[in-house]
């Protein structure tokens, strides 16, 4: 049996077409993806970098320390100087650094009040191990309730618009809490 040229052409481009769809699914597409979610994602530094945080809300300033104990391995300075509850700070701190932007506005800077930004409900600082700073300054819920919107690392001069994220509502839980749960209980 003798195929016709037109015939061996398709098949040819067929196979062609076979081969850039494999290339593109095992190549590239997972490459797009790992961009797409490093870009999503609220902070690229690991959990075992951070030193020090800084939990500002209406109420009240805490200031907690990384210490080298693997029993005790945080210490609140502020406002006492105590061991700190681990599991209220490790709860925080892989909030800080497996959450991700569900979505992210540019909006002018004059709107900050309407997003919860200039009476925040919290602002997360965070220092790490070489020195550097971040923050995340956090506003009011969304209006499905299930999102926070957020400023991360605002910019030090104003600036004429603002990049707002929203963020996973778990991080209201986590600084929305009493004095007495940030402690260590014995």
């Amino acid at each position: 049996m003798k195929l016709k040229n037109t015939t061996w052409i398709l098949l040819v481009i067929a196979l062609l077409l076979g081969v850039g769809v494999y290339v593109y699914e095992l190549q590239i597409n997972p490459q797009q993806q790992e961009i797409e979610t490093k870009n999503k994602q609220l902070f690229t530094f690991d959990e075992n970098e951070i030193k020090q945080l800084t939990i500002e809300t209406k109420d009240t300033t805490y200031k907690f320390e990384k210490t080298n104990d693997e029993n005790q391995p945080w210490q609140m300075k502020a406002p006492q100087n105590i061991v700190a509850n681990d599991a209220v700070i490790s709860f925080l701190t892989n909030l800080l650094v497996t959450s991700k932007s569900e979505r992210t506005l540019t909006v002018p800077n004059n709107q900050k009040r309407e997003y919860g930004l200039e009476e925040p409900l919290g602002t997360i600082t965070i220092e790490l191990d070489n020195k550097k700073q971040h923050q995340i300054i956090l506003g009011q819920t969304n209006f499905q309730g299930e999102f926070l919107y957020a400023q991360i690392d605002p910019p030090s001069s104003s600036t004429e618009e603002i990049i707002i994220n929203l963020v996973p509502k778990n991080f209201q839980y986590a600084v929305d809490r009493q004095s007495e749960e940030w402690i260590k209980n014995n």
